[in-house]
Order: structure tokens, then C-alpha cells, then sequence
């Protein structure tokens, strides 16, 4: 089984026609016909269902297909990699992260790796932990950095530090003394601002304190939480990294320590996914920093 034979055989698969698939490969049909049979044969197996409008593939044919794209996408990264090897890392690094970790987390990394391989370009998305996950299923991009939780069954991961909640409001919203702790009665009766992925964690916390926070706005974009408390509609409940969004503002930040209120992000990657000689090097940054801060 050769490799020519296997990118006939995708070229087949996916056009659903021999017509049509050899155009593609810019060859005749009947040396790529035959390079099929002599594929069917060595395999001992029938791949492809031949009618009159349109090839089919058997359940054998689906097998390989898999395989094919597997073995070919294989074949590209080692070429990528020794590449790379010759010259230096380069090419392009694809990732995505979470508005909050984009503006503080991510700059610092980026100047690090920016310094250690010069040759690299990044295409940088951001948004809510769900979407970056959308974009590493689609292989828009090849890492993201989200908040827990993740499925371990689909996704590698590397968790990140833990990050203190914090509550940020205009000084009109709440009154707390200096020095003083803050505890989640103070949140009671108040209007709160809260990133979906958190009210459950927060609602809880304040029922096994005694009352039922009111909730006025949850949403995916921490920046707009800010916005609105910045504008005394409540008191918005967010990351720590988060308070750099709005930066020169008038809020008032405050940890909330009674009782402390963590959340954790972490690098994800898919499972069963080649990562390019840059996206690996990046992951490994981030894993040498966990140890030494270990």
C-alpha cells in the first residue's frame, strides 16, 4: 500500500466519482481506476460501492478513509516538523483564550515565546470558554485557554494557577470599611452581575450562607458586566484577572474572602490530534512555569 495509492483512494472517497476525482488529481481515469483495484486487491477487501451516479464506500472503505486522513495529515506535520528542525521553529501558532486571560495571562507568555522562537506568527481568537471550545473542535485554532471544568475524555489540558473571585462596583453600590473582610452577606438584597459559567458556584455559596442572591444580569462577556457596574446596575462577580479589563475606572474591587471564591483555568488541546512543532513548544512554556512555580 502506497501513499499515491491513498490520496487516490481519498480523492475517490470524497468526490464520489472517478471522473471527478482525477480532474482533481489532474490524471486520466483509468490509471486511476486501476490503482484502486490493485489497492481492493492487496487489501483483500472491497472499499467502494460503484453505481451508476455516484461511489459509495463500504464499511472497509470507511475504515480506511479515517486511516488515510490520519496517516496523511501524519505524513504533513513530520514534514513540518523536520522543516523546522532544519531552520528554527516557525510558521503560524493558532490559539484561543478567554477575554479576561487574553489581556493579562496571555501577553506575558506571548512576549516569552515571541523572544525564544522570533519566527513564529499567532492568529489569536477570543471569547467564552464555549466558544474557544467551538473553535478547537472546528481546528480553527490548535490550543485554548478556558475555564474549568473540561471533558477529559475529548480534551488534554494543563491546569493553570487557581484565581480568586472578586466582587467590582461603584462606591455608591456598597460600603465596606478598609481592612474589612468581605463576606457574602454583604451581597444580600444587592443586585449581581455574573458570568454564566459562575452563578451556579455563587448561588450556592450564598444559599449555604442563608439567602438567594439576586441575580439582575448574567452573561458570557465579562466585559459588559464591568460596564454595567461601572454604572452602579450592580455588582459584578468576576475572575481576578478580569479587573484589567477597565483599567483608569472608578470600581471598586474587592477579594471575597468569607468564603474565598476560586476559580481555575486550564490550556486545553484536542485528544487524537497532531500539534505543530509551535503549539507544542507554547504548551511546554506554560509546563515548565507550573513547575517552577511548583
Amino acid at each position: 500500500m502506497e501513499l499515491r495509492q491513498l490520496k487516490y483512494f481519498l480523492a475517490v472517497a470524497e468526490e464520489g466519482q472517478i471522473t471527478k476525482a482525477a480532474e482533481r488529481l489532474h490524471i486520466t481515469q483509468p490509471p486511476l481506476s486501476q490503482q484502486i483495484i490493485l489497492l481492493e486487491k492487496e487489501l483483500g477487501v472491497q472499499l467502494l460501492q460503484r453505481t451508476k451516479k455516484r461511489i459509495q464506500l463500504t464499511e472497509a472503505g470507511r475504515v480506511l478513509h479515517k486511516r488515510s486522513e490520519q496517516i496523511i495529515e501524519l505524513i504533513h506535520a513530520t514534514i513540518d516538523e523536520v522543516k523546522e528542525a532544519a531552520v528554527g521553529i516557525s510558521g503560524k501558532l493558532t490559539f484561543g483564550t478567554i477575554t479576561s486571560s487574553g489581556r493579562s495571562l496571555i501577553p506575558e507568555y506571548i512576549q516569552k515565546f515571541h523572544h525564544m522562537y522570533p519566527m513564529v506568527n499567532f492568529d489569536l481568537r477570543q471569547g467564552d470558554s464555549r466558544r474557544i471550545l467551538e473553535l478547537l473542535d472546528a481546528g480553527i485554532i490548535e490550543i485554548g485557554i478556558i475555564r474549568l471544568p473540561v471533558d477529559p475524555s475529548l480534551y488534554n489540558y494543563l491546569v493553570l494557577p487557581e484565581e480568586n473571585m472578586v466582587m467590582v462596583a461603584a462606591p455608591e453600590v456598597i460600603e465596606l470599611k478598609d481592612g474589612e473582610d468581605l463576606q457574602l452577606e454583604k451581597f444580600k438584597g444587592k443586585s449581581i452581575l455574573i458570568n454564566r459559567r459562575y452563578e451556579p458556584l455563587f448561588t450556592d455559596y450564598c444559599q449555604r450562607t442563608g439567602f438567594e442572591p439576586h441575580i439582575l444580569c448574567n452573561s458570557d462577556d465579562v466585559t459588559s458586566l464591568l460596564i454595567w457596574a461601572k454604572m452602579g446596575l450592580g455588582i459584578a462577580i468576576v475572575p481576578e484577572a478580569a479587573i484589567h479589563l477597565l483599567q483608569g475606572s472608578s470600581l471598586f474591587v474587592r477579594k471575597i474572602t468569607s468564603p474565598a471564591i476560586v476559580t481555575t483555568s486550564a490550556v486545553v488541546w484536542l485528544k487524537r490530534h497532531s500539534l505543530s512543532a509551535a503549539a507544542t513548544h507554547f504548551i511546554e512554556m506554560f509546563r515548565e512555569a507550573e513547575c517552577n512555580n511548583g
